[in-house]
């Protein structure tokens, strides 16, 4: 597979410690938290598609997103058809729970930079081999702050999204460790966490 990269996704990413999963919600539901999301400073918002409402909301949240100047990417992207719904909804970038070379590829054909995801040492070294250097580290809450670390000794090079179990409550943890950016979804519906979300989101 021709080298490739997704730096890309930098200008979205670098700085960011939280990015916004807005998945099942519906269309009003998703503007609403993305709309939150925006205004507590986290411009990075992902909507996963597993469904034709998924679609729609993602289009809806592209949309809203656009008047804003915000890009909005489309997660769980697993099948080539989820790639060509994220490209059609106007997706920027597309999130998968693993390391596909066909979706990354398929992903970088469409014009969507890909943030793959990864769970072990071996899914880190093809991805770095094949270009990348963001990964989405999956189920994150499962690997535990001290993965980070250890991966950080041989994989200096690589930029993590830590993605699964993340909320206001662990989410420093992790980025103490090394995570450029905490992906956090219920959490946003949650009002007891958005303050110190939004003390994340700027600090």
């Amino acid at each position: 597979m021709t080298a490739l990269s997704n730096e890309s996704l930098s200008p979205l990413l670098d700085g960011q410690p939280l990015m916004a999963i807005l998945r099942g919600f519906g269309v009003a539901r998703s503007l609403e938290l993305a709309r939150q999301a925006w205004d507590l400073g986290i411009d990075c918002v992902e909507l996963p598609i597993q469904s034709s409402r998924d679609i729609d909301a993602l289009r809806a949240v592209v949309a809203a997103g656009a008047d804003r100047g915000k890009s909005v990417g489309a997660g769980t992207v697993v099948t080539l058809e989820h790639v060509r719904q994220a490209h059609e909804a106007g997706a920027a970038f597309t999130v998968s729970p693993g390391y596909d070379p066909v979706i990354v590829r398929a992903s970088f054909d469409a014009g969507m930079p890909p943030l793959p995801g990864v769970a072990t040492a071996s899914e880190v070294q093809a991805a770095l081999a094949s270009g990348l250097t963001w990964l989405k580290a999956f189920p994150a809450s499962l690997l535990g702050p001290t993965w980070f670390t250890a991966m950080a000794g041989p994989f200096p090079q690589a930029k993590f999204v830590a993605t699964g179990g993340m909320d206001a409550a662990n989410a420093s943890f992790f980025l103490a460790n090394g995570v450029r950016t905490v992906a956090v979804g219920s959490a946003l519906g949650d009002p007891a966490q958005l303050e110190l979300l939004a003390a994340i989101a700027h600090a």
